[in-house]
């Protein structure tokens, strides 16, 4: 476990899928992301995959490769690269083992940075091979809803920037497992750029927002604390928000996209995913999500 620290906040950061697992508010010795066995992760990371691939699949060339769910990153161990008091850099190569669900040279690094007015989680995404790179990357972190035990799920509010008349969503359907259908819908509980918290708008599963535009996601209560995450997904082409359906969880994820599951239906080429990004020979991709708390 790497723990970072400054005089406002520290973190701690699992080699094991670079995953973060506690972000603690030091003056009022508090945690914003989740920790608790009705759902055992708190922020994994996602690559080369999002969600579900059909038959837990995909094709390069017309070979199959198996693919997790969510792809491999997140049972990955990480190298510790650079590390200083408050920042921390996490490196995953590819390898004989990586190479058997996705047959492509890659480094992925992650680094971790602290603020005084939060946290930055930044992705380098490196080609080292001699032909396209075709990804899909997200992150997952689980924040504690309510923030530090004040107010309940129900009075927990979503700003969305910039504000749309209306957001959609790709509908989600399992079979038994969760894909696209294909089909859009209306994010339920959202006007004039506010989503109103309940659990009952989760009781289908995720809602993976349609590209937008968004830049930001607030996470607050109007009347309840004075505590708030806000998460900047500038980098990313979608949004996701889910908690553990009919759980009553305390807990939301807010999840920056680029890439989706799969529609329902037959294996697809790696190149044509829909949503997937694709860094050239040589090259590295920068992505990075922000996060403001308060």
């Amino acid at each position: 476990m790497q723990t970072i620290k400054n005089d406002y906040f520290t973190a701690d950061i699992n080699e094991h899928g670079a995953q973060l697992t506690h972000l603690i508010n030091r003056s009022e010795h508090f945690d914003y992301i989740w920790n608790n066995d009705l759902w055992p992760k708190h922020a994994p990371i996602l690559f080369p995959a999002i969600g579900r691939s059909n038959d837990d699949a995909y094709l390069v060339a017309g070979q199959k490769y198996e693919m997790p769910q969510h792809g491999f990153a997140g049972d990955a161990d990480f190298e510790v690269v650079d590390k200083t008091t408050d920042q921390v850099s996490l490196l995953l190569v590819a390898n004989e083992t990586t190479k058997a669900y996705y047959p492509f040279a890659f480094k992925l690094r992650v680094t971790f940075s602290l603020s005084e007015t939060g946290l930055v989680v930044h992705f380098n995404v490196k080609n080292d091979g001699v032909e396209d790179l075709s990804y899909s990357l997200g992150y997952h972190p689980a924040f504690n809803v309510p923030i530090n035990g004040e107010g309940a799920f129900d009075d927990y509010r979503l700003a969305i920037q910039p504000v749309n008349h209306q957001l959609e969503t790709y509908e989600i359907v399992k079979k038994p497992n969760p894909y696209r259908s294909g089909n859009i819908e209306v994010l339920p509980n959202y006007a004039n750029g506010v989503v109103k918290l309940d659990h009952q708008m989760f009781e289908k599963g995720l809602l993976i927002i349609k590209s937008t535009g968004i830049k930001s996601v607030k996470l607050y209560s109007e009347t309840d604390t004075s505590h708030s995450v806000t998460v900047d997904v500038s980098d990313f082409d979608h949004v996701t928000l889910w908690t553990k359906e009919g759980a009553n969880a305390p807990f939301l994820c807010i999840e920056p996209f680029n890439g989706l599951p799969d529609v329902y239906g037959d294996l697809v080429e790696l190149g044509e995913k829909e949503g997937n990004h694709h860094t050239s020979a040589g090259l590295t991709s920068s992505y990075s999500v922000k996060l403001d708390l308060k």
